[in-house]
């Protein structure tokens, strides 16, 4: 794929859409983003700025939006899927229609499908099966890109080509795109680490201690990199942006929304209003999977039986500091 000014569609008008259209403008791209809401998309549209996912921050004004799906995808070489992972099946389900073959798909949500326990690559594999997929991640919050602050992910594709193209063509000054074959680690690091950020959170919350929280943080790591040797992943990949990278960031920081949901369940604060944790929705089916491989992932299992309410946090840290010791580096 050329590397030159090209039209990409972003579809999904939250905080990460908004921030990956800015910076497909500053690559050199034209870019239309697609929003469902219609006062989100007029207010990027004419005010050049987005209050209700980033308030504060400045939009390019060359970035147009509308509601309109066809009008989003009209002549695009490349388009990003930014709408939640919970919600990717619907929308790709519309482009099913729409889409021409050949035109690359970004996928930019970081989850697995609750209902099918599928990634989302998986997803566009079954609905979609003339478009080359490809997926975003790695450690990122949308409003330090949408200002433009350094950043680097990973773009992955199982074509090497076409990974190292959609890398080059998605790269700008500020935004750094590595590329990857293994689309598979990639989703898999992007969608545990939201769970393990819930726990992180939670303990923070709690005010259980730093030292805590690292050996959390540290032990989750090893649970991500078992499950995902369980899917395929490569070990590689795991210690990467898209996984320790993105683990790093999300489990240390109020920003992130998983850490932020944790960081309430921990304090015993409401949880009613609060901003899409999306760790919420793929804990339970991460916890499933693991126990269906086989897979030892006490800290997935834990923070599925409290968002459950099957146990409390204190519950949950005394069943986990009761396990059998063992050698840290000898099996489960």
């Amino acid at each position: 794929m050329s590397a030159g000014k090209l039209k990409i569609a972003v579809l999904g008008g939250g905080a990460w859409g908004t921030a990956l259209a800015t910076t497909a403008l500053r690559a050199g791209h034209d870019c239309v983003l697609w929003a469902r809401d219609g006062e989100t998309a007029a207010a990027i549209d004419t005010r050049h700025e987005n209050p209700r996912y980033l308030a504060g921050i400045a939009l390019d004004p060359a970035l147009a939006a509308t509601t309109d799906l066809d009008a989003a995808l009209a002549d695009a070489a490349c388009v990003l899927a930014v709408v939640p992972a919970q919600a990717m099946r619907g929308l790709i389900s519309a482009l099913a229609s729409r889409l021409h073959p050949g035109i690359p798909l970004v996928l930019c949500a970081k989850g697995i499908e609750r209902d099918t326990g599928k990634l989302l690559s998986e997803i566009a594999a079954e609905l979609l099966p003339e478009t080359p997929v490809a997926a975003l991640s790695g450690p990122s919050f949308a409003a330090d890109v949408a200002a433009g602050l350094p950043t680097a992910v990973t773009v992955a594709a199982q074509d090497e080509a076409r990974a190292a193209g959609l890398a080059a063509l998605l790269s700008s000054p500020a935004f750094r795109c590595y590329s990857s074959t293994d689309l598979i680690g990639v989703e898999v690091g992007g969608a545990l680490k939201n769970v393990l950020a819930i726990a992180a959170g939670a303990v923070a919350g709690a005010g259980l201690g730093a030292s805590a929280q690292a050996a959390l943080v540290t032990r989750g790591f090893v649970e991500l990199r078992r499950v995902g040797a369980a899917f395929g992943a490569e070990p590689e990949t795991l210690m990467g942006l898209s996984g320790l990278g993105d683990l790093i960031l999300t489990c240390g920081s109020s920003q992130s929304r998983n850490f932020s949901y944790g960081l309430a369940i921990g304090r015993g604060e409401s949880l009613e209003g609060r901003p899409l944790a999306e760790g919420v929705a793929t804990a339970g089916i991460a916890a499933r999977i693991a126990r269906e491989k086989g897979v030892d992932a006490p800290i997935i299992a834990a923070v599925d039986a409290l968002l459950c309410g099957r146990i409390t946090i204190a519950d949950a840290v005394a069943a986990l500091m009761a396990r059998p010791l063992k050698s840290e580096f000898g099996g489960p």
